[in-house]
């Protein structure tokens, strides 16, 4: 019995023993995971420090100051050209719109002179009125004596009538 004695405790010091492996096992797992970890901020941290080297140097080479400065000559250069432009559209829609009114003008000159035609020829004669219906045809033949006075009609009454006709054809 003294030898079962003795194994039984050689079996419980090597499940102690064991025990104790797996527990040394663990902390050197763990160990090795710190140092894995470490090892992953080291290099965090150097390349975060040069990413700050490049962008320093990148700094460097822009030269925020000068550029922003520049950012704001450009800024006010675009809305100098933007103030230009919008002055250039407006002389160019000015100068169309006269176009549109010297257009309107000569309708509304063309209206008042129709009114005061036909005021005018309201107050001829009928006479003159039959003489009207005359000259037309009298146009179209060109011969030297339709240039001078039409049947007793004298010259200024043959202008008026012709201006008339100009004026309104009926």
């Amino acid at each position: 019995m003294v030898s079962a004695k003795a194994l039984a405790k050689e079996i419980v010091r090597s499940r102690r023993t064991v025990n104790k492996l797996y527990e040394n096992k663990a902390q050197l797992n763990s160990i090795s995971m710190h140092l894995g970890e470490s090892i992953a901020v080291a290099g965090a941290v150097g390349n975060i420090s040069k990413s700050a080297e490049v962008m320093k140097l990148v700094n460097d080479l822009l030269k925020a100051p000068q550029m922003a400065a520049t950012m704001q000559e450009f800024t006010k250069e675009m809305t100098k050209a933007g103030v230009i432009n919008e002055f250039v559209i407006d002389a160019i829609d000015d100068a169309l719109d006269s176009e549109d009114m010297e257009g309107e003008i000569d309708e509304e000159v063309d209206k008042v002179l129709t009114a005061i035609a036909g005021e005018t020829a309201a107050e001829l004669p009928e006479a003159v009125g039959k003489e009207r219906s005359k000259v037309p045809a009298q146009k179209a033949n060109t011969s030297s004596e339709e240039n001078g006075t039409a049947e007793g009609v004298d010259d200024e009454e043959e202008e008026i009538q012709l201006g008339l006709l100009k004026i309104d054809p009926n």
